[in-house]
């Protein structure tokens, strides 16, 4: 996915003539930190919540501050994986998106950004979650597919984790089937060391309220 198709067009940008009370009122309205700054279609840079909380008057416009702006943003037909890295490092609320140009285009803000590594890592979905620890040499993930496709199962997400000054990594994957007692004893057979597993057949679970709670509260 490019990092245009996640633009939320109901969040409008700040212009250097808005007071700041008006940018400290948009920022609780949407639940954000940050808010691009914008001249027309130039995009002037990111604007943080606590640039101007330490103001005294809140009807001072945005363009009589002094204020060194940061310029983190993203083109718009950059990977999904670049908008991530920006909100991981710069520990952003939003990140701005522009064209070829580098006019601005729109923002995706961190819930959106949530939304979709809910939709990616399928935990929406119901199945079985597994967590192999393995060598970084024999990282098939053809061979795992093979396995758990042996049991008329299919992989619906995975990710690997590695670790620093070592040749070790982890591996989770997603699959289609709640009852992975079978896939577990295939990987077994095989020799894989499985770390952990998670077999979500309790029609009780409440995985889906744990997720929801969660993104309320990255929304606060």
């Amino acid at each position: 996915m490019f990092a245009g198709e996640l633009i939320a067009d109901a969040i409008p940008p700040v212009h250097t003539s808005d007071s700041i009370q008006k940018v400290l009122d948009r920022m609780v309205e949407f639940r954000v930190r940050h808010l691009p700054i914008v001249n027309e279609e130039q995009f002037l840079g990111l604007l943080a919540e606590s640039d101007i909380l330490p103001e005294v008057d809140n009807q001072t416009p945005i363009g009589a501050l002094a204020l060194s702006l940061v310029n983190p943003y993203v083109r718009e037909d950059q990977h999904v994986y670049d908008v991530i890295r920006l909100f991981y490092e710069q520990q952003l609320s939003v990140v701005p998106v522009l064209d070829i140009k580098k006019n601005y285009l729109g923002l995706i803000p961190i819930n959106k950004m949530n939304e979709y590594f809910a939709t990616i890592t399928s935990v929406s979905q119901p199945g079985g979650i597994i967590m192999l620890d393995i060598n970084n040499k024999n990282n098939s993930l053809a061979h795992m597919a093979q396995i758990v496709e042996s049991d008329n199962a299919q992989i619906l997400s995975s990710y690997v984790r590695t670790f620093p000054d070592s040749t070790r990594m982890e591996v989770t994957l997603k699959v289609n089937k709640q009852d992975i007692s079978n896939i577990i004893a295939t990987f077994l057979r095989y020799e894989y060391d499985v770390k952990a597993t998670f077999n979500h057949t309790d029609n009780n679970d409440n995985s889906m309220d744990r997720y929801d709670s969660l993104m309320n509260y990255l929304n606060l």
